[in-house]
């Protein structure tokens, strides 16, 4: 560690699994960089996991989901990628649209025009395809591997 952690981040992401077994991905720009990640995001004070999670696939996807049930969270220490006095807590729930997907699914990675913070597509990618180096974080590359051992 290079400063003294003091706070917490909490973020809670969303595990989309299709009816051909492919689960959903979020290719990002943020923070000046490409990172591809569960979608999802930050839970705000004041608010719940759950309540996070329908926010944020209503401000991403344009469309509420179903939560399911509880899939993981963090169990060991991460430091926050982008803040060295955050410890970063992530919150997975398996979680599925109420209805058909209105929003655009692309069939290629960061399908966007522009490399700008905030850009954002969406792809399914077959869950026994999708490589946990592939993903930018750490605790999502653990939830790959636990997803994939439960196929």
């Amino acid at each position: 560690m290079t400063k003294e952690i003091s706070r917490y981040i909490v973020r809670v992401y969303a595990i989309i699994l299709n009816t051909n077994n492919e689960i959903l991905i979020s290719d990002e720009f943020q923070m000046n960089m490409r990172m591809t990640k569960f979608p999802g995001g930050g839970m705000h004070f004041g608010e719940g996991a759950i309540d996070c999670l329908k926010r944020e696939a209503v401000e991403e996807f344009g469309q509420e989901i179903e939560v399911l049930e509880h899939f993981y969270t963090t169990d060991f220490f991460q430091q926050t990628q982008f803040y060295a006095d955050a410890q970063l807590i992530s919150i997975y729930y398996r979680a599925k649209f109420i209805a058909p997907v209105k929003f655009y699914i692309s069939d290629k990675s960061f399908n966007f025009e522009q490399e700008q913070n905030g850009a954002q597509s969406f792809r399914w990618v077959k869950l026994n395809e999708l490589n946990p180096e592939e993903m930018i974080f750490p605790i999502d590359k653990k939830v790959v591997k636990l997803l994939r051992e439960n196929i």
